[in-house]
């Protein structure tokens, strides 16, 4: 759903490697062309490291929200909707509830995806299917790799994260976690993103059977909301729109 989106334009220039190198050799690779280079290495960093400084960021994260225990309703809620899911089209997925009256969900490309207790208490069991089919869709397509790189890119420019020798994505540093995080999870996917995550999310509910009038039903709870002042997705596609969307989809079954 990622209802929150704000993330940092990163000007990215791109500098060879050997010439990094060379620089590095007669500059001692300190000040800002270091800087520089660990950008340069983040820019190339592969899915699999994209997705090793993914789970680094949610170990942090999870320490830092309130999780629902396992025999807390909302987990108990939780689990009985996606225990069958973890290996969803290709990825190994995994799922927990966060105990917050925000109304927001999110998915990270390691896999990860968290669903507020406040977006729970506002969807029914389906609407809420629809919406993790949705953040399936994210991580599936794509759209959480590339916030994550994002992030990544932006850790790397202030020190933060860099890359070992060989590429692949060295321990963050624990002081660097948060600000990773809070650009992911505030990503700003764009309008496209958003309108391919929603069709995944509805082929999700066709899929498995579920009842795909829930997706429209969901939008119009947010389109509600927004109209009361709430704007959860103020650059993205309306939800008003969104549902109108989805029911086209459903009457076309």
């Amino acid at each position: 759903m990622q209802v929150k989106h704000v993330l940092a334009i990163v000007a990215i220039v791109t500098i060879s490697q050997a010439n990094i190198a060379s620089a590095q050799g007669a500059f001692g690779g300190l000040g800002s062309l270091g800087a520089i280079a660990d950008v340069a290495k983040a820019a190339t960093l592969s899915e699999k490291e994209v997705i090793d400084g993914s789970r680094q960021m949610m170990v942090h994260q999870d320490s830092k929200e309130k999780l629902a225990p396992a025999g807390d309703k909302y987990a108990k809620r939780l689990a009985a909707l996606t225990s069958r899911y973890t290996h969803e089209d290709g990825l190994k997925l995994n799922f927990k509830a966060y105990l917050s009256p925000e109304v927001n969900a999110f998915a990270t490309p390691d896999g990860s995806i968290r669903v507020y207790s406040g977006l729970m208490d506002v969807m029914t069991d389906d609407e809420l299917r629809g919406v993790i089919g949705h953040e399936i869709g994210h991580t599936k397509l794509g759209h959480s790799v590339s916030a994550m790189k994002k992030a990544l890119l932006v850790s790397a420019g202030r020190k933060g994260a860099a890359a070992s020798g060989n590429g692949a994505v060295a321990a963050i540093a624990g002081s660097e976690l948060g600000a990773i995080a809070e650009s992911v999870l505030n990503a700003q996917f764009s309008q496209s993103d958003e309108t391919a995550s929603d069709d995944y999310g509805f082929n999700f509910m066709a899929k498995h059977k579920f009842n795909v009038n829930a997706m429209e039903s969901a939008f119009r709870k947010l389109a509600k909301m927004e109209a009361g002042g709430h704007s959860l997705m103020s650059t993205h596609p309306g939800s008003a729109e969104r549902a109108d969307r989805m029911k086209a989809k459903a009457a076309a079954l």
